[in-house]
C-alpha cells in the first residue's frame, strides 16, 4: 500500500503494547500491522504546519518566519517557567497562551533510559510518557498552571536530569528503578508555592509497554534532507521512533513538516 502526506507526530493508543497511528489528511497508517513488512519513505517537499507553504523545516515543523511568530512556537512551550499567562500578560496571543497556559499540569518522573523530570499537560498523560519512550513514569505534582509546573521542574532538574538519551532508549539500555523513591528524595526541593501541590499519596507507577519486535545495537538516525529516500524492515516502534531492521530510526516527531510517500509492502 501506498501512502502520502505530511508528517506530524504519531497519535497513540495505550496497550498494551501501544498502538501508533501515523495520520494523514486522507488515510492513516496503523504502525503495529507494518512490523516485519519492508517500509520505503520517499520525501516529496517541505509542508510548513502553520503556513502550508513548500519551505524549509526550521523547528518543530514550522517555517522560520512561523515559528519566530506563531504562539503555538513560542519560547514558554520548551521552557515553561516563561509562562506569564497567569499574569495576563501576553507574549504572541493572550487568548491563545490562556487556553494553553491556565490548565492543570503535571511535573513527573520518566525512565526512558534514565530518569528524567519533565512537565506537561494533564490531559497529554500518559501521551508525554509514550512519545518520550518511558518504559515507566510517575506524577510528583499537579499545579493550576505552566507557570508553576515550570519554576518546579527548573528546581528539580538541579537534582535529576531533564534529558533523555534517545540512543540508550532505542538500543533498550535500561534500568527499572524505584520511582516512588525517587518522587520523595525531591519532595524537599519542590519550591514553596508549590509544596501544597505535592501528590504525596501517590505511589502509582505507570508501565508502558512497546511494540518492538528487535531492538538495535547500533544506531543510524535517518535524515529525509541527506536521504531522501530508504527502504527498510520496521521492527519496532518507540517514542517517536520508527526502528528498522537495519539499525536504522526515523524520528516522526523529528520530522514533522516534511511531505513524504510511504510504501509499505
Amino acid at each position: 500500500m501506498e501512502f502520502q502526506g505530511v508528517l506530524r507526530k504519531m497519535s497513540t493508543e495505550t496497550g498494551p503494547p501501544v498502538r501508533y497511528y501515523l495520520v494523514l489528511k486522507d488515510n492513516f497508517i496503523n504502525w503495529n500491522q507494518a512490523l516485519n513488512k519492508t517500509v520505503e519513505i520517499s520525501f516529496v517537499k517541505y509542508e510548513c504546519l502553520n503556513c502550508h507553504l513548500d519551505k524549509p523545516i526550521y523547528r518543530q515543523g514550522f517555517c522560520k518566519s512561523c515559528f519566530f511568530e506563531i504562539p503555538q512556537a513560542a519560547d514558554w512551550i520548551m521552557r515553561p517557567e516563561l509562562s506569564t499567562a497567569h499574569l495576563n500578560k501576553e507574549d504572541r496571543d493572550l487568548a491563545y497562551e490562556k487556553k494553553a497556559q491556565l490548565q492543570p499540569h503535571v511535573v513527573y518522573l520518566a525512565n526512558s533510559s534514565n530518569v528524567k523530570v519533565g512537565v506537561t499537560r494533564k490531559e497529554q498523560i500518559p501521551t508525554r510518557w509514550i512519545d518520550q519512550g518511558a518504559h515507566e513514569a510517575i506524577e510528583i505534582v499537579e499545579v493550576p498552571n505552566r507557570y508553576l509546573a515550570g519554576i518546579t521542574e527548573v528546581a528539580l532538574k538541579e537534582h535529576v536530569s531533564d534529558k533523555t538519551n534517545w540512543r540508550k532508549m532505542l538500543t533498550n539500555a535500561i534500568e527499572d528503578v524505584d520511582l516512588i523513591a525517587e518522587k520523595e528524595k525531591l519532595a524537599a526541593f519542590i519550591p514553596q508555592e508549590v509544596k501544597e501541590y505535592y501528590l504525596e499519596n501517590n505511589s502509582n507507577e505507570t508501565h508502558i509497554e512497546f511494540p518492538v519486535l528487535q531492538y538495535p545495537e547500533k544506531i543510524k538516525s535517518l535524515n529525509l534532507d541527506k536521504t531522501p529516500n530508504y527502504t527498510g524492515i520496521l521492527k519496532g516502534i518507540k517514542g517517536q521512533y520508527l526502528i528498522f531492521e537495519d539499525g536504522t530510526v526515523f524520528n516522526i516527531r523529528g520530522s514533522e513538516g516534511y511531505y513524504v510517500t510511504i510504501a509499505i509492502s
